[in-house]
């Protein structure tokens, strides 16, 4: 199955365009470009979205305004093609990239996106109690590296791409594929608009 994957829920957004667990194609950008990312993967394969058989997009915990994006991508594209959509945790993906790592996903606030006893949450990351050496990765790792390292992390060079959830991943992680309206965001807090008014 041709398959488009997603994730707009941190810093960088990445997309990717998978044939039966070969990858085709992959993006890293910006969460308003990926649409064009998308149209950008089709093009290079050689492929039409005719022949997609199902999307797959990030769920976050992660940015607000980038899940609410990515999912009204995944969401408009699936209605217009008719296909199914599949949504696969951001801290999943992320995991799954470097096997072992715990995922951290900045989350604004001064608090990160992680998984505790693996359920996800939202805490300070001064909060986190950690094994010595527990890899960590993601952007929340490396915005919060000298607080996490002072509590016995390991935590990859900036440029390392464990730190990003490549949409390869989400294509891997994805097992039951719907209605799009199906799918649904994992917001572990409200909205900063909300919690303002």
């Amino acid at each position: 199955m041709l398959t488009l994957a997603f994730d707009t829920a941190t810093s960088v957004a990445t997309a990717a365009l998978v044939r039966d667990g070969e990858v085709l194609g992959e993006r890293a950008s910006r969460a308003v470009r990926v649409l064009a990312d998308a149209d950008d993967l089709l093009r290079e394969a050689g492929r039409d979205c005719s022949e997609l058989g199902g999307i797959v997009v990030g769920v976050g915990p992660g940015s607000f305004t980038g899940l609410r994006l990515g999912l009204a991508a995944a969401r408009g594209l699936a209605f217009a093609l008719d296909l199914p959509v599949a949504g696969v945790s951001t801290l999943d993906a992320l995991a799954a990239g470097a096997p072992g790592a715990l995922p951290i996903i900045d989350a604004g606030r001064r608090e990160v996106f992680t998984r505790v006893k693996d359920e996800p949450v939202a805490v300070a990351p001064q909060e986190l109690e950690l094994e010595p050496w527990t890899l960590c990765v993601g952007d929340g790792a490396l915005r919060y590296r000298t607080a996490l390292e002072e509590r016995g992390a390991e935590i990859p060079d900036d440029g390392d791409e464990r730190h990003r959830p490549r949409a390869r991943f989400h294509a891997e992680l994805a097992k039951r594929f719907g209605p799009p309206d199906e799918v649904e965001p994992l917001y572990l807090r409200i909205p900063d608009a909300e919690r303002n008014t």
